[in-house]
């Protein structure tokens, strides 16, 4: 009996997993917005009936996960409101390990369609490019990196698109539909509004700078020329519209006095701050290890070890040299400040303190310094960790790991025929082969895997709580989609493949001794032909 489908019933569920998606990336985008405000209750309430709506979608369409997690957002936020609007530490933690489940999670359309990854963009970006079939294909290469693009033909299918909905972006080309069309079009569509679209605009590599100076007063925050590559464009896209994904700031407090370490974790955490709290300070570089805070607040006066002679036993180690340290003290008498913050410390508050001075205080240090950070601790050129920083977490990893019994692998991928690349197309095509990895990478990995540039063409993932055989999966996967992209070049477009190397970690294996399984099996999978992926096996 041959069974027939009722193309109604298809297309309603079809519309209703399309609504659950849009609901999913508008709790992120209400969780992204709590980033840069205080918790009131009003935004707390956002939140809670984005999640609510969340939950009744997926639970008409049958999507299990997406209900299970909506639910467990909504259960935080009504914990929050038993408790009088404030938000735990333990509760902010949730929250985010929510979010970042929410932001990964992929919704099946059926068995035609596969599992894709839910970026925080819910909004497409219109492209509105002189020659269609450029577009289409600047639009498949996006869609490879989870971003979605709706190629435009004329000036009238943009107006209409953007009566329907506004996009995340727009890339217009200052000659749509007619010499120099594009930029009033993107003018008129600006107007009025009081959240103005991220404009990019391209055109001709002699573009004038009369024309450039249009495209700025018309909004536009980009002008690209050339050929557009995906990569390149999602990541001006990404900067122009700020998606990362929100991680809370992260400060320890080290106080003997439990009350005022309460009060000061009460008000942090009321900013979405996530906090943690040591009486002992002798715990201190124990706890750094663990929970890597952005920021440190000190008390002063504490008995067996005074708060200036811990800030000396944290500055010894050199990964906390950066860590900014805040003494939070009812000390009043400004030489002793002085003298404090010359052991060590960033800045002196005196209690009592009031809270937004505290929080802003807090923010805008916390902030500096994990700028300081990346750019100590990330390669120039992709925003991944340099070699040593990758090399520190897999050994951060590995104690973890070995700490709570779970499986660790540790991935290292080189791009094949990389110096072929460089000699036939130069280095500034070898750059953006590069670069299109890193960010590949960085869209198809978890947030709790650590991507490393670690020399060259060559990459490393460390990949916790993951074994060997599901890490080989993942990254097989990613190399055959990668192998898909493909570089506007001369005399034909360029594409590129890698091959990958992993190991596992056993025992009482140290971190070096894992990087080295995962060298051979890479040399191995060089070896047997390239574009593959070996895990290590010992002879």
């Amino acid at each position: 009996m041959t069974e027939h489908t009722d193309p109604g019933r298809d297309q309603l569920k079809q519309h209703f997993a399309q609504r659950v998606i849009n609901q999913a990336r508008q709790v992120l985008e209400v969780w992204q917005r709590l980033q840069r405000q205080d918790w009131n209750e009003a935004r707390m309430h956002e939140l809670r009936e984005a999640a609510l709506l969340l939950q009744r979608y997926a639970e008409r369409f049958d999507q299990a996960e997406h209900a299970q997690l909506a639910e467990a957002v909504g259960h935080c936020m009504h914990v929050a409101a038993d408790n009088h609007g404030r938000l735990t530490s333990e509760l902010i933690g949730e929250l985010n390990r929510l979010m970042q489940q929410l932001s990964r999670t992929g919704l099946r359309h059926g068995d035609r369609f596969e599992q894709t990854l839910l970026p925080p963009l819910r909004k497409p970006v219109y492209l509105a490019l002189q020659h269609l079939e450029r577009a289409e294909h600047l639009a498949q290469q996006l869609a490879f990196f989870g971003m979605s693009a709706q190629p435009l033909d004329s000036a009238n299918a943009f107006r209409a698109a953007m009566l329907e909905r506004h996009p995340a972006a727009i890339l217009m080309d200052v000659n749509f539909s007619g010499p120099g069309a594009g930029l009033h079009l993107a003018a008129a569509v600006q107007q009025g509004l009081e959240q103005k679209i991220p404009l990019l605009f391209c055109g001709p590599e002699d573009t004038d700078t009369p024309t450039r100076l249009t495209a700025v007063r018309a909004g536009g925050q980009e002008f690209l020329t050339g050929s557009l590559d995906a990569s390149g464009l999602l990541e001006r896209i990404e900067v122009l519209t700020q998606v990362a994904q929100y991680d809370p700031y992260r400060v320890l407090i080290i106080d003997d006095s439990r009350a005022q370490a309460t009060h000061t974790e009460r008000v942090l955490n009321g900013a979405g701050i996530l906090t943690r709290t040591l009486t002992e300070p002798i715990q201190a570089m124990a706890e750094l290890a663990e929970f890597q805070p952005d920021l440190i607040i000190l008390d002063m006066y504490m008995p067996g070890c005074s708060g200036t002679e811990l800030a000396k036993v944290i500055r010894h180690n050199d990964r906390y040299v950066g860590v900014p340290i805040i003494y939070l003290s009812a000390e009043d008498d400004l030489d002793k400040q002085l003298d404090a913050m010359s052991e060590g410390g960033d800045d002196f508050l005196t209690k009592p303190i009031k809270p937004r001075h505290l929080i802003a205080t807090v923010r805008n240090r916390a902030a500096r310094a994990r700028h300081l950070k990346a750019r100590m601790v990330r390669d120039s050129l992709t925003g991944l960790y340099n070699h040593t920083h990758t090399l520190q977490l897999l050994e951060d990893a590995r104690y973890r790991a070995q700490r709570d019994g779970q499986p660790l692998s540790f991935a290292m991928l080189d791009i094949d025929y990389f110096k072929r690349v460089n000699d036939t197309y130069g280095h500034p095509m070898g750059d953006r082969v590069i670069k299109s990895l890193a960010l590949f990478l960085k869209q198809r990995l978890r947030k709790t895997d650590h991507i490393g540039r670690y020399g060259g063409e060559e990459f490393a993932v460390v990949m916790p709580g993951t074994d060997a055989r599901a890490a080989q999966q993942v990254i097989d996967g990613i190399r055959r989609r990668f192998a898909e992209i493909h570089y506007p070049a001369h005399p034909q477009d360029l594409s590129c493949t890698f091959s990958a190397g992993i190991a596992e970690l056993r025992d009482d294996m140290d971190g070096k001794h894992l990087s080295q399984q995962a060298d051979e099996a890479l040399y191995r999978a060089k070896h047997g032909g390239r574009n593959r992926v070996e895990r290590y096996v010992a002879d």
